[in-house]
């Protein structure tokens, strides 16, 4: 199973730069999307998803072209799970989940703090009641994949200047212990699972050619659960993937095959 986790920063807004071409050759089982900045029915182009496989699931911000997440699967899930049951993040489309047999799969956007204190205030608010939804909700479906947008840098290794930015939203000390505990409690991040090299990065400033001299931040993740560790085949940042200020982070899981129903 190829999964593929992208903050487009606006689904039209991709779509206008390519991003239906570029899914085609991705390939990809399942697609998770953060920030999608739309509701399905301003859409011109859900033929052409439909024309690739993909039956799509969509959670849009209350506020119009405001945050937002979706799913966009190949196999049809067991059951498609909207928001987490907190109504001011559900406010805010803040997660939406496919339930397969195999696995659940998660696409969360974590609000960003830097617009001001009462954002960040907010942040650690849905840091902690989240994060405790995530805990039960692992208990539930130990077999757990949560994609997406964290707004939060892990280790000094995933940001360009931890220095400089030692006090910036993304980055603060209680953030970053958050995401520790986050992992400690049960989590693997898949990219770093194979990849312990610096300057590894998943969004990126559009002020002062930040892209193009690999200034980045990573806060974009595809975290399994360690119930699905011996599954991990493969995980990959694709920062070719220019249709955003994030680039797409890639995680193939690998399943045993399932027998036949009412076999012999």
């Amino acid at each position: 199973m190829k999964i593929i986790t992208y903050n487009v920063n606006g689904i039209r807004s991709a779509i206008s730069k390519d991003w239906l071409a570029w899914l085609q050759a991705t390939d990809a089982d399942v697609v998770c999307l953060q920030e999608i900045k739309a509701t399905p029915d301003v859409l011109t182009d859900l033929g052409l998803v439909d024309a690739l496989g993909y039956k799509h699931y969509w959670f849009p911000a209350e506020k119009k072209g405001y945050s937002g997440t979706a799913i966009f699967t190949k196999q049809t899930p067991k059951h498609i799970e909207y928001g987490c049951g907190i109504p001011d993040f559900d406010r805010e489309g803040r997660c939406i989940r496919v339930d397969f047999d195999e696995v659940s799969v998660m696409s969360a956007y974590f609000p960003s703090g830097s617009s001001g204190d009462e954002r960040q205030v907010f942040k650690y608010r849905f840091l902690d009641e989240f994060g405790k939804y995530l805990t039960l909700l692992k208990t539930e479906y130990p077999k757990l994949v949560v994609c997406g947008d964290y707004n939060i840098c892990h280790r000094p290794i995933d940001i360009h200047n931890p220095k400089s930015n030692a006090n910036s939203s993304g980055f603060l000390p209680e953030e970053r212990e958050w995401m520790e505990k986050f992992i400690e409690g049960g989590f693997i991040d898949t990219f770093r699972h194979f990849n312990k090299e610096p300057h590894n990065y998943t969004w990126w400033s559009f002020r002062a050619g930040a892209r193009g001299k690999n200034l980045g931040w990573r806060i974009d993740y595809a975290m399994a659960s360690t119930e699905l560790e011996a599954n991990i085949k493969r995980a990959a940042i694709l920062p070719e993937a220019k249709h955003s200020d994030h680039c797409p982070v890639l995680l193939e899981l690998e399943f045993a095959p399932q027998p036949p129903k009412g076999g012999v």
